[in-house]
């Protein structure tokens, strides 16, 4: 029953009026102009704005530029009096900050019905969207992983299959999940599943477990298997995920070299019985020269210079193909062809004017001949002679290859298994951060994740530190070589290297007056020098001396040729120690990767061969001058470059600031890379655009959209990569701003390192505010 009473009206009003204000949700009334009448308590804390100071005011106030378009949508609909439910946006708050907020607007009548205004309910929903981006990103890091990737419940049935998995097994993950493990199983293996789901059960981890699976099309594939128990809140087991690598090739290679040991092993032992059955027939010189293998005659030098044979031994006529009367007492030129004779002339007479022994190495037909020749003393009128021996080395140079190959195979091991060790420890701290996380998230207590995604963050960049030193040893990193002052770059270090260093060693700066200019990475070269001081610095560990001195160097022949440089000018940094020297041994492999004299678990052994890399890359050498006890000294010889220094830029860690709805073309085979982007760029008020390779890019291009920044891969599937891409839109647009963005590029598809006006590069990986700082200092 309704009550007509004015004082009944009055006290529901206020009762109504004292709801609002105590709810928690933000309650604001508008009219259909998008001004704001009214504003509760919980209205002024959200959004930072007092009721005083928002009355009145157009609700646009809370809208930021890139949603207007959505409020005018809201008001048109309020207009016909339609309800909007559950609406997701994003607002602005007073002090500019954003905050995703979840609204429901209702139209307000009069007393005809009419719409004549909306009051509209709001929740702050940013926690829950975080963490839904979390959960999001963590996804596509499963997703991208190179790794096959696999969860299952406690009953073995498949719940979950990343792309990496449906490479390597061939099913899709519609043909897979649902299905028993056993499906990957070859029959006679299928108690291992057994042993695994027991372990998994009691909680236990199962790690790098070398065993054997099946493909959807038959294949047997040999796995390295990770199992870890996945577990509920109350932590009980309610599966396990399984992290399975391809171990297929790597096994291969390890039985092909073992192959090729045994069989060298085999080639070494015949050779060595040969050798002892060839000694053993040798009784005398006369039976030696006779019935020896290797090949011996006597020459003499005729007067018209022709050398003729006056003795040969039966092996020589049988390399030869010829008797014994087709040779002695004819000459060279009678035997051989007239290249071939004048040839072996020319090493005979080398012989007799040196008078001395003369080796040299020739073709005889198919073979290839090392032989001795040795001067003959003359008697009274005689005629000059020579005593040649000589054999076919044609079998001992096919071992030698055998073993340059079984050398190779030995490098690239020691390489596979130093990068297998210093990969698998880096993605074990990844994996186990982020399975805390996911535990973490699906517990409700998403707050207590960011120290595990820091740990993962931190894995990941010393992932990618550890792959860019790989690049920088073979030579294949990407640099931004800039004219660099050495001086000036050094001393801006000098503190750092200070407190590197420590205490107990004194560190002296010896700069060269008038230093010439070199275009160098300048922060690769301030990584090279940091590490040699750390080296310095653990080979002192009672205390020393470092000096670090700069020069320029003019190279002459005989100086390039001792640090295997081409002559010309040099700007030298040469890090000196009073520490222990290095032996002979060490100084040999010094540059090769992972190789280390420090204890285990105290450096990679890639400081020096990333320092090596770099530096050849840019045109210099690197080189060692040590003593054992003594101290050693590592110099860089660093092309001179003539021009001036410019300044060395610095990476942007700041904050990033705001676009002005610029757009921007994103291309990149990589979808994971174009939605990281995409997502960053759009956070920071750009318009974003995508393409997946060259030619999509240029329809979009041929649309005559406007676009104010390029960005793109080198590296593009097709027959365009990124620099022809950008230098065919450049023919249009002379004015188009370029970034590439590349994890390895072969020097000539960035320029050598030269870039043009309005270009720059970004070495893959980098944190996406560096990608934002780098977009708004090149828009200007």
């Amino acid at each position: 029953m309704k009550s007509s009473d004015p004082q009944d009206a009055a006290r529901a009003i206020q009762e109504l009026a004292a709801i609002v204000e105590s709810t928690q949700d933000a309650i604001i009334s508008q009219d259909l102009d998008g001004n704001i009448l009214t504003w509760n308590r919980a209205a002024a804390k959200l959004f930072g704005y007092s009721s005083e100071e928002i009355a009145g005011r157009s609700v646009y106030v809370l809208v930021p530029p890139d949603r207007k378009a959505d409020e005018a949508i809201i008001l048109d609909r309020i207009r016909r009096g339609e309800r909007i439910e559950h609406f997701e946006t994003v607002c602005r708050r007073k002090d500019a900050s954003l905050i995703d907020v979840a609204m429901t607007v209702s139209p307000l009548f009069d007393s005809e019905g009419k719409a004549a205004g909306a009051s509209t309910v709001a929740r702050d929903v940013t926690d829950r969207t975080a963490s839904e981006r979390s959960a999001h990103h963590l996804a596509a890091i499963v997703e991208s992983s190179e790794d096959a990737i696999v969860s299952k419940d406690i009953n073995g049935i498949i719940q979950s299959w990343n792309h990496s998995a449906e490479r390597l097994f061939g099913y899709t993950p519609g043909e897979i999940i649902g299905k028993s493990v056993l499906t990957l199983i070859p029959p006679e293996r299928h108690y291992e599943e057994d042993i695994i789901l027991g372990k998994i059960r009691r909680g236990e981890r199962i790690e790098h477990f070398e065993t054997v699976r099946q493909a959807k099309d038959g294949r047997l594939i040999d796995i390295s298997l990770t199992v870890s128990p996945i577990k509920d809140r109350s932590g009980n087991v309610i599966g396990a995920s399984k992290i399975a690598r391809d171990i297929t090739q790597n096994k291969r290679a390890a039985a092909l070299l073992e192959e090729q040991s045994q069989r060298l092993a085999a080639l070494n032992r015949d050779l060595e019985r040969r050798v002892e059955e060839r000694t053993a027939d040798l009784k005398n010189i006369q039976t030696f020269y006779m019935h020896s293998s290797e090949c011996h005659a006597i020459l003499s030098r005729r007067p018209d210079g022709n050398f003729q044979y006056d003795e040969i031994n039966p092996a020589t006529l049988l390399l030869y193909g010829m008797t014994r009367d087709q040779v002695i007492g004819r000459t060279t030129n009678d035997i051989f062809p007239p290249q071939q004779a004048a040839e072996l002339n020319a090493h005979l007479e080398a012989c007799l004017q040196s008078a001395a022994p003369y080796s040299y190495t020739r073709r005889q037909g198919k073979a290839v001949v090392e032989a001795i020749a040795a001067p003959i003393p003359a008697e009274g009128a005689q005629a000059a002679r020579v005593a040649v021996t000589a054999h076919d080395i044609s079998e001992r140079q096919n071992l030698e290859e055998q073993l340059r190959q079984a050398q190779k195979m030995e490098a690239v091991g020691q390489l596979t298994g130093g990068l297998a060790h210093d990969f698998n420890n880096l993605l074990q701290g990844i994996i186990g951060a982020l399975d805390r996380v996911q535990h973490r998230i699906q517990q409700g207590r998403a707050s207590e994740a960011d120290r595990f995604i820091g740990a993962a963050i931190e894995s990941a960049n010393r992932a990618a530190s550890l792959t860019h030193r790989l690049l920088a040893f073979s030579r294949r990193q990407t640099l931004d070589p800039r004219p660099t002052d050495a001086n000036s770059l050094i001393a801006g270090m000098e503190d750092l290297i200070n407190r590197t260093v420590g205490p107990n060693i004194a560190v002296e700066v010896v700069q060269a007056a008038g230093l010439w200019v070199t275009m160098v990475d300048a922060p690769q070269l301030e990584s090279a020098v940091l590490n040699l001081a750390i080296n310095a610095r653990d080979a002192m560990p009672n205390g020393g001396r470092l000096i670090i001195e700069t020069a320029n160097k003019w190279l002459d022949e005989r100086a390039a040729k001792e640090r295997d440089v081409s002559p010309g000018q040099y700007v030298s940094v040469c890090v000196t120690d009073t520490g222990v020297g290095m032996l002979p041994d060490v100084v040999a492999r010094a540059f090769d990767p992972f190789f280390t004299t420090k204890p285990i678990g105290q450096g990679t052994g890639l400081g020096l061969s990333m320092i090596y890399g770099f530096v050849r890359q840019s045109g210099g050498q690197v080189r060692i001058y040590t003593e054992p006890g003594n101290g050693t000294t590592m110099c860089l010889y660093l092309p001179r470059h003539l021009g001036s220094a410019g300044e060395t830029e610095t990476a942007s860690s700041h904050e990033p600031e705001k676009g002005f709805g610029e757009t921007v073309l994103i291309v990149d085979d990589e979808a994971t890379v174009r939605m990281l982007v995409h997502e960053t760029l759009t956070e920071n008020s750009y318009r974003v655009l995508e393409a997946h390779d060259a030619p999509s890019a240029m329809r979009i291009f041929n649309s005559n959209q406007r676009i104010d920044l390029l960005i793109t891969d080198v590296g593009l599937p097709g027959h365009v990569n990124g620099r022809q891409l950008a230098d065919a839109v450049r023919a249009k647009r002379g004015d188009l701003k370029v970034l590439f963005i590349t994890g390895y590029a072969e020097n000539a598809a960035v320029g050598h390192g030269r870039l043009e006006r309005g270009m720059e590069i970004l070495t893959k990986p980098f944190p996406m505010r560096a990608l934002a700082n780098k977009v708004r200092d090149m828009l200007g």
